[in-house]
């Protein structure tokens, strides 16, 4: 106890970094998918890609098939996905963080079966996958 008051000032120090690093643990976050797996959920079929980046970064590549309904105007354009309800969602973003905003717009509006692309287009690259452009 004498060694934490003498030193109180590195022991907060401590204690504040431990807990800064475990911050992003415990935060609450969507559904997420690997490459494998949105791979393989996209061979089966009845998925649908949304791409949450702006329309500049679209245009640099996204996967296949993806429609691009950027985070901005994902609760105004939400209607565009209504016939999608009863398919797996696979939302996509550059890393993975605009991805989970869009997934609780997406729960909201009533989607039950939704996943982000796990480290967003930046992963799917990483991992050799094919874009279009």
């Amino acid at each position: 106890m004498k060694f934490i008051i003498d030193h109180i000032f590195i022991v907060s120090i401590v204690v504040l970094s431990g807990g800064a690093l475990l911050w992003p643990a415990l935060q609450p976050r969507g559904k997420r998918a690997s490459s494998l797996q949105v791979t393989q959920l996209i061979n089966r079929g009845k998925t649908v890609l949304v791409d949450v980046r702006t329309a500049e970064e679209f245009a640099n590549g996204h996967l296949r098939d993806a429609k691009n309904i950027p985070l901005a105007d994902l609760s105004s354009r939400i209607a565009e996905l209504d016939k999608a309800k009863s398919k797996t969602v696979i939302v996509v973003c550059q890393t993975g963080a605009r991805a989970d905003k869009a997934i609780k717009i997406l729960e909201a509006a009533g989607f039950t079966d939704v996943f982000s692309l796990d480290g967003g287009q930046t992963a799917w690259q990483a991992a050799g996958l094919p874009i279009a452009k």
